[in-house]
Protein backbone atom coordinates (compact mmCIF):
# COMPACT_ATOMS: atom_id res chain seq x y z
CA UNK A 1 0.00 0.00 0.00
CA UNK A 2 1.71 3.49 -1.11
CA UNK A 3 1.07 6.43 0.22
CA UNK A 4 -1.54 9.42 -1.47
CA UNK A 5 0.40 11.88 -3.37
CA UNK A 6 -1.28 14.65 -1.57
CA UNK A 7 -1.87 14.87 2.15
CA UNK A 8 -5.42 15.19 2.74
CA UNK A 9 -5.13 18.29 5.04
CA UNK A 10 -3.73 20.42 1.86
CA UNK A 11 -5.78 20.60 -1.47
CA UNK A 12 -3.98 20.06 -4.46
CA UNK A 13 -2.21 22.77 -6.60
CA UNK A 14 -4.61 22.57 -9.98
CA UNK A 15 -8.13 22.82 -7.27
CA UNK A 16 -9.80 25.80 -9.39
CA UNK A 17 -11.98 26.12 -6.31
CA UNK A 18 -8.85 27.37 -4.31
CA UNK A 19 -8.64 30.31 -2.29
CA UNK A 20 -6.06 32.66 -3.88
CA UNK A 21 -3.27 33.93 -1.86
CA UNK A 22 -3.90 37.39 -0.32
CA UNK A 23 -3.36 40.25 -2.09
CA UNK A 24 -4.07 38.98 -5.13
CA UNK A 25 -7.85 38.68 -7.08
CA UNK A 26 -8.66 35.81 -9.58
CA UNK A 27 -9.83 38.96 -11.14
CA UNK A 28 -7.17 41.49 -11.51
CA UNK A 29 -6.42 40.27 -14.67
CA UNK A 30 -2.69 38.94 -15.68
CA UNK A 31 0.14 40.80 -16.19
CA UNK A 32 0.12 41.15 -19.99
CA UNK A 33 -3.44 42.94 -19.44
CA UNK A 34 -1.62 45.46 -17.50
CA UNK A 35 0.91 46.43 -19.55
CA UNK A 36 -1.73 46.37 -22.88
CA UNK A 37 -4.22 48.77 -20.64
CA UNK A 38 -0.62 51.10 -19.86
CA UNK A 39 0.17 50.62 -23.60
CA UNK A 40 -3.63 51.89 -24.36
CA UNK A 41 -3.20 55.02 -22.19
CA UNK A 42 0.04 55.88 -23.34
CA UNK A 43 -1.07 55.49 -26.65
CA UNK A 44 -4.30 57.70 -25.65
CA UNK A 45 -1.73 60.53 -24.55
CA UNK A 46 0.71 60.84 -27.41
CA UNK A 47 -2.09 61.29 -29.76
CA UNK A 48 -3.88 63.91 -27.65
CA UNK A 49 -0.35 65.51 -27.90
CA UNK A 50 0.05 65.36 -31.56
CA UNK A 51 -3.33 66.83 -31.91
CA UNK A 52 -3.25 69.37 -29.89
CA UNK A 53 0.63 70.30 -31.52
CA UNK A 54 -0.51 70.07 -35.12
CA UNK A 55 -3.67 72.28 -34.12
CA UNK A 56 -1.45 74.87 -32.86
CA UNK A 57 1.09 75.00 -35.63
CA UNK A 58 -2.31 76.45 -37.42
CA UNK A 59 -1.51 80.02 -35.90
CA UNK A 60 2.03 79.91 -38.10
CA UNK A 61 -0.07 79.11 -41.27
CA UNK A 62 -2.45 81.74 -40.65
CA UNK A 63 0.38 84.33 -40.44
CA UNK A 64 2.02 83.02 -43.40
CA UNK A 65 -1.11 83.15 -45.25
CA UNK A 66 -1.79 86.95 -44.64
CA UNK A 67 1.77 87.85 -45.27
CA UNK A 68 1.97 85.78 -48.57
CA UNK A 69 -1.78 86.16 -49.76
CA UNK A 70 -2.40 88.96 -52.36
CA UNK A 71 -4.84 91.74 -52.01
CA UNK A 72 -7.90 92.76 -53.11
CA UNK A 73 -8.13 96.00 -54.13
CA UNK A 74 -11.36 98.20 -53.32
CA UNK A 75 -12.38 101.58 -54.15
CA UNK A 76 -15.46 103.68 -52.97
CA UNK A 77 -17.38 106.70 -54.01
CA UNK A 78 -19.49 107.62 -51.18
CA UNK A 79 -22.11 105.69 -51.80
CA UNK A 80 -20.93 102.04 -52.67
CA UNK A 81 -17.81 100.04 -52.56
CA UNK A 82 -16.24 98.23 -55.97
CA UNK A 83 -13.55 96.25 -56.79
CA UNK A 84 -10.76 98.20 -58.45
CA UNK A 85 -9.98 95.69 -60.89
CA UNK A 86 -13.17 93.96 -62.07
CA UNK A 87 -10.57 91.25 -63.69
CA UNK A 88 -8.38 90.20 -61.15
CA UNK A 89 -7.43 87.10 -59.92
CA UNK A 90 -6.23 87.92 -56.30
CA UNK A 91 -9.34 86.16 -54.44
CA UNK A 92 -8.28 83.13 -56.46
CA UNK A 93 -4.83 83.38 -55.66
CA UNK A 94 -5.44 84.19 -51.85
CA UNK A 95 -7.06 80.97 -52.53
CA UNK A 96 -4.12 78.96 -54.04
CA UNK A 97 -1.62 80.34 -51.55
CA UNK A 98 -3.71 78.98 -48.88
CA UNK A 99 -3.55 75.82 -50.71
CA UNK A 100 0.16 75.70 -51.56
CA UNK A 101 0.85 76.32 -47.32
CA UNK A 102 -1.14 73.77 -46.29
CA UNK A 103 0.11 71.05 -48.66
CA UNK A 104 3.64 72.50 -46.87
CA UNK A 105 2.26 71.85 -43.70
CA UNK A 106 1.05 68.53 -43.95
CA UNK A 107 3.95 67.01 -45.27
CA UNK A 108 6.28 68.97 -42.65
CA UNK A 109 3.63 67.96 -39.87
CA UNK A 110 3.49 64.08 -41.04
CA UNK A 111 7.55 63.81 -41.25
CA UNK A 112 7.97 65.24 -37.44
CA UNK A 113 4.80 63.18 -36.52
CA UNK A 114 6.98 59.92 -37.83
CA UNK A 115 10.42 60.71 -36.32
CA UNK A 116 8.40 61.04 -32.62
CA UNK A 117 6.66 57.88 -33.24
CA UNK A 118 8.07 55.59 -35.61
CA UNK A 119 5.51 52.74 -34.80
CA UNK A 120 2.87 55.01 -35.56
CA UNK A 121 -0.52 53.98 -34.04
CA UNK A 122 -4.33 54.72 -34.56
CA UNK A 123 -4.50 57.57 -31.61
CA UNK A 124 -1.45 59.30 -33.13
CA UNK A 125 -2.81 58.98 -36.68
CA UNK A 126 -5.83 59.74 -35.57
CA UNK A 127 -4.53 63.08 -33.49
CA UNK A 128 -2.60 64.02 -36.77
CA UNK A 129 -5.78 63.89 -39.28
CA UNK A 130 -8.05 65.60 -36.61
CA UNK A 131 -5.27 68.32 -35.74
CA UNK A 132 -4.86 69.47 -39.71
CA UNK A 133 -8.20 69.75 -40.11
CA UNK A 134 -8.23 71.93 -36.43
CA UNK A 135 -5.13 73.55 -37.46
CA UNK A 136 -6.51 74.67 -40.96
CA UNK A 137 -9.46 75.92 -39.28
CA UNK A 138 -7.60 78.17 -36.70
CA UNK A 139 -5.42 79.13 -39.64
CA UNK A 140 -8.21 80.41 -41.65
CA UNK A 141 -9.61 82.61 -38.54
CA UNK A 142 -6.69 83.70 -37.47
CA UNK A 143 -5.24 85.18 -40.89
CA UNK A 144 -8.68 86.69 -41.35
CA UNK A 145 -8.39 88.51 -38.03
CA UNK A 146 -4.68 89.22 -38.51
CA UNK A 147 -5.59 91.02 -41.79
CA UNK A 148 -7.67 94.28 -43.20
CA UNK A 149 -10.83 94.64 -41.24
CA UNK A 150 -13.85 93.05 -42.19
CA UNK A 151 -16.11 96.65 -41.78
CA UNK A 152 -16.04 97.34 -45.11
CA UNK A 153 -18.31 100.46 -44.89
CA UNK A 154 -16.06 101.64 -41.90
CA UNK A 155 -12.95 101.48 -43.96
CA UNK A 156 -13.97 103.33 -47.05
CA UNK A 157 -15.45 106.25 -44.84
CA UNK A 158 -11.90 105.87 -43.20
CA UNK A 159 -9.82 106.36 -45.98
CA UNK A 160 -12.15 108.81 -48.16
CA UNK A 161 -13.58 108.89 -51.23
CA UNK A 162 -11.88 107.12 -54.49
CA UNK A 163 -8.83 105.69 -52.16
CA UNK A 164 -8.02 102.47 -52.75
CA UNK A 165 -8.07 100.00 -49.61
CA UNK A 166 -7.35 96.08 -49.33
CA UNK A 167 -10.56 93.86 -49.03
CA UNK A 168 -11.11 91.38 -46.41
CA UNK A 169 -8.74 88.53 -46.16
CA UNK A 170 -11.27 85.54 -47.16
CA UNK A 171 -10.75 81.77 -48.29
CA UNK A 172 -13.74 81.37 -51.01
CA UNK A 173 -12.93 77.67 -52.00
CA UNK A 174 -13.58 75.76 -48.43
CA UNK A 175 -12.49 72.98 -49.98
CA UNK A 176 -8.78 73.97 -49.39
CA UNK A 177 -8.98 73.12 -45.44
CA UNK A 178 -8.55 69.70 -46.51
CA UNK A 179 -5.07 70.06 -48.17
CA UNK A 180 -3.36 70.04 -44.69
CA UNK A 181 -4.76 66.44 -43.26
CA UNK A 182 -4.91 64.90 -46.80
CA UNK A 183 -1.25 65.77 -47.14
CA UNK A 184 -0.01 64.62 -43.97
CA UNK A 185 -2.14 61.12 -44.37
CA UNK A 186 -0.45 60.15 -47.64
CA UNK A 187 3.35 61.65 -46.63
CA UNK A 188 2.77 59.82 -43.17
CA UNK A 189 1.60 56.36 -44.71
CA UNK A 190 4.31 56.41 -47.79
CA UNK A 191 6.80 56.91 -44.66
CA UNK A 192 5.54 54.33 -42.32
CA UNK A 193 5.56 51.43 -45.30
CA UNK A 194 9.11 52.54 -46.61
CA UNK A 195 10.82 53.39 -42.99
CA UNK A 196 8.97 51.98 -40.72
CA UNK A 197 9.45 49.17 -38.08
CA UNK A 198 8.59 45.51 -39.41
CA UNK A 199 7.02 43.17 -37.84
CA UNK A 200 9.21 39.85 -36.74
CA UNK A 201 8.55 37.14 -38.95
CA UNK A 202 7.08 33.68 -37.45
CA UNK A 203 10.41 31.43 -36.31
CA UNK A 204 9.12 27.70 -37.39
CA UNK A 205 9.80 24.93 -35.05
CA UNK A 206 11.27 21.96 -37.49
CA UNK A 207 12.68 19.98 -34.74
CA UNK A 208 15.82 19.10 -34.06
CA UNK A 209 19.13 19.63 -36.57
CA UNK A 210 20.01 16.63 -37.82
CA UNK A 211 24.25 16.05 -36.84
CA UNK A 212 25.70 15.85 -40.01
CA UNK A 213 28.98 13.86 -40.06
CA UNK A 214 28.19 11.65 -36.80
CA UNK A 215 28.21 8.20 -38.34
CA UNK A 216 25.64 6.08 -37.86
CA UNK A 217 25.89 2.81 -35.35
CA UNK A 218 23.34 0.04 -36.39
CA UNK A 219 21.85 -1.94 -33.51
CA UNK A 220 23.79 -4.89 -32.28
CA UNK A 221 22.13 -8.01 -33.48
CA UNK A 222 20.32 -10.37 -31.31
CA UNK A 223 21.17 -13.69 -30.48
CA UNK A 224 18.92 -16.06 -32.15
CA UNK A 225 17.83 -19.07 -30.29
CA UNK A 226 19.65 -22.61 -31.33
CA UNK A 227 17.73 -25.19 -33.72
CA UNK A 228 16.42 -27.74 -31.91
CA UNK A 229 18.88 -30.74 -32.73
CA UNK A 230 17.71 -34.77 -31.90
CA UNK A 231 18.79 -36.47 -28.87
CA UNK A 232 21.90 -39.03 -29.82
CA UNK A 233 19.88 -41.82 -28.62
CA UNK A 234 17.30 -41.47 -31.07
CA UNK A 235 18.17 -42.98 -34.49
CA UNK A 236 17.31 -41.46 -37.71
CA UNK A 237 14.57 -43.70 -39.21
CA UNK A 238 15.59 -45.29 -43.01
CA UNK A 239 14.30 -44.14 -45.53
CA UNK A 240 12.38 -47.60 -46.23
CA UNK A 241 10.68 -46.76 -42.82
CA UNK A 242 11.93 -49.74 -41.16
CA UNK A 243 13.92 -49.54 -37.60
CA UNK A 244 17.48 -50.70 -37.04
CA UNK A 245 17.75 -53.62 -35.17
CA UNK A 246 19.84 -54.04 -32.16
Amino acid sequence: MTAPLTPPHQPPHDDPWQTPPPGLSPYSGSGAERDSDFDLKSELRQGVAVLVAVALVGLALGLLWMWLAPRVPLVSDDTAVFLKDTEGEEAIAADGTFLLLALGFGVLSAVLVFLFRRRGGIAVVAGLALGGVLGSVLAWKFGAWLGPTSDVVAHARAVGKGVTFDAPLELNAKGVLLAWPVAAMVVHLALTALFGPRDPEPEWDWGPAPMYGTPHTPPAPQASPAPHMPEASQAPRRPGGDEPRG
